[in-house]
């Protein structure tokens, strides 16, 4: 198999995949991107942390209408993820209220996007149900 590449800093793939944020040392707030300070208390250390690969739907969108050459419809997701905010879109799952619910259990899941110029695998995440999934 060749290189994969995360499509995003956050997405860390080995040993398993999980995602890791930034949080605050003073106060545990907990940031996606690089922070010079913390929004919260102005705290400036932060130490890697990571967030469970299982969490909850805590609010839910049935996106019809996108770009062009983006596939509709999909389910864009909050999730909490042991206490943090995680926006992401559900995967493995029919794109309506029947089969998508508040409070409804996911886990992290990894996909390709593909390979780039050099042969190197794009790799993006989302979350599918752990119940109900279709």
């Amino acid at each position: 198999m060749g290189t994969q590449v995360p499509i995003v800093d956050y997405l860390v793939l080995e040993p398993e995949p999980h995602l890791r944020v930034h949080e605050c040392t003073s106060c545990g707030a907990r940031f996606f991107d690089r922070r010079n300070a913390c929004a919260s208390c102005s705290g400036t250390d932060f130490a890697p942390a990571e967030l469970p690969t299982e969490g909850i739907v805590q609010a839910y969108t049935i996106v019809t209408f996108a770009a062009p050459g983006v596939d509709v419809p999909f389910v864009a997701a909050v999730l909490d993820c042991g206490g943090t905010s995680v926006q992401a879109n559900l995967v493995d799952v029919t794109p309506d209220p029947e089969h998508v619910h508040l409070g409804q259990k996911v886990r992290l899941a990894t996909y390709s996007m593909g390979p780039d110029s050099a042969g190197a695998e794009g790799v993006g995440f989302g979350f599918t149900p752990l119940e109900g999934a279709s």
